[in-house]
């Protein structure tokens, strides 16, 4: 199954995260004056995901994405040089206008899930330590972005070899906290006896 390519991150196996590690340094891939990003805290939830939306490095067929509270991500330099991917996108994806790498996936609307938490590349970053991806989210999304429907199955087992359970949404504990949040603002969570 190695043959199966998955991320560059992830291809040679998931290395895991240091205990304490306190984040580090995005740096989009422009050789002269990059943008820089710093993350001021551990990773949560990172994982492989196969959407269309999703910045990957060339030849990766999954994005690696992982979230940090919003108030731990600053942009240290050129950040002149963002722009939002797609403005009417529930996540706003802060690419590099000159070489296309995205360094922020921002949720700006007060009623989501997520807000408060923002979307980065951990593998932008020279520091080790970052938490280890846990399971692959939106994997028949790939077939979208061209990938081989008839390699589905060879796919599914590399990412199950990998240690990253593979689900077509995202993974069943985040699932959990939007439902929560869903019932939370509807009224309907269930209050038990």
């Amino acid at each position: 199954m190695a043959s199966v390519s998955i991320h560059p991150a992830v291809d040679h196996g998931v290395k895991p995260g240091k205990d304490g590690f306190g984040g580090g340094t995005l740096t989009c891939l422009c050789a002269d004056k990059p943008v820089k990003v710093k993350v001021g805290a551990q990773t949560a939830h990172n994982h492989v995901c196969g959407c269309s939306k999703c910045w990957k490095p060339k030849g990766a067929v999954f994005a690696q994405i992982a979230v940090v509270g919003r108030d731990k991500v600053e942009v240290l330099e050129n950040g002149d040089k963002l722009a939002i991917v797609d403005a009417s996108a529930a996540i706003q994806r802060h690419a590099c206008k000159v070489c296309g790498t995205h360094m922020i996936g921002r949720i700006e609307n007060r009623d989501h899930p997520f807000y408060g938490l923002d979307f980065v590349h951990t593998e932008l970053s020279k520091e080790d330590g970052w938490a280890a991806p846990g399971f692959a989210a939106f994997v028949s999304s790939i077939i979208e972005s061209g990938y081989n429907p008839a390699g589905m199955d060879a796919v599914r087992a590399r990412l199950n070899e990998l240690g990253l359970p593979p689900y077509d949404c995202l993974s069943p504990p985040l699932m959990d906290a939007i439902a929560t949040h869903t019932a939370k603002a509807r009224g309907t969570l269930y209050k038990g006896a």
